[in-house]
């Protein structure tokens, strides 16, 4: 293996920063490139067949790159394309994100939960057999129709307004607050503002131990660099974008 081959990383934008800032926790010699895709941002109001097309072409490009994994930091990607993707491309290791329902099953099982997600997530097949597995009978679930776009527009005012119309209902109802889409953990201190001092779970966590594992498996891990090298891209060139994704993943 090339000393300098890179993990991949892509999102509909600046959400999955929020997994590349778990994942340098235990991973910093790494060398990173991650795609901000805000010229199809959002994911998911497009149908399936839109979005696996639109990952396949990511995914192809990070493949001609060599990059030795893959990882999809957008839950609404992930449930919509990452089985066929995996079925398509077999010998390159492609991790994705998912709701972290299964943690709350876990920790909490007997409290309240309100899970905020995208339409197209709620939506998705693989979520549905996530939920069934592990319902508590004590779970909302929230379509958060337009909310990551409005994070990403980076609107703080906005996102005051949109949190205040579509969560206050659940203040003193819910517990824990599963965050659904990698925009979300962005606006944690918002939400807690609304709903008080509830308990967030995200899936980040996990995928990163999970790549951790994997890498160490197939002896990928990189041992050559002190701290890795981190590319940013995004499709639409945005300035702003790659300045917000450095705060993030750079931010305490």
């Amino acid at each position: 293996m090339e000393k300098e081959q890179s993990i991949g990383i892509f999102d509909s934008g600046i959400g999955g920063a929020t997994v590349l800032k778990e994942i340098l926790k235990i991973l910093p010699n790494e060398n990173y490139i991650y795609y901000s895709d805000s010229k199809n941002n959002p994911y998911g109001d497009k149908t399936d067949e839109e979005i696996f097309n639109i990952c396949d072409k990511i995914v192809k490009d990070f493949i001609s790159k060599k990059c030795k994994a893959i990882v999809i930091a957008c839950n609404t990607a992930s449930a919509k394309a990452a089985k066929q993707l995996r079925e398509k491309y077999t010998e390159q290791i492609i991790i994705a994100i998912e709701p972290a329902y299964k943690m709350v099953h876990d920790y909490a099982y007997n409290e309240a939960t309100l899970i905020m997600a995208t339409k197209g997530t709620i939506e998705s097949e693989k979520f549905h057999q996530l939920y069934e597995k592990y319902d508590n009978h004590q779970t909302y679930l929230l379509a958060c129709k337009g909310l990551a776009d409005i994070i990403e527009e980076g609107n703080k005012e906005k996102i005051n307004k949109y949190l205040n119309q579509n969560i206050s209902q659940y203040k003193g109802k819910v517990n824990n607050v599963v965050l659904g889409c990698t925009h979300y953990p962005l606006i944690e201190k918002q939400i807690k503002q609304i709903l008080g001092n509830v308990k967030f779970f995200n899936g980040a966590p996990n995928l990163a131990k999970h790549l951790k594992d994997v890498l160490e498996e197939k002896e990928l891990i990189n041992i050559y660099n002190k701290i890795g090298k981190i590319q940013f891209i995004d499709s639409n060139n945005s300035k702003t974008k790659e300045e917000r994704f450095f705060v993030t993943i750079g931010s305490g």
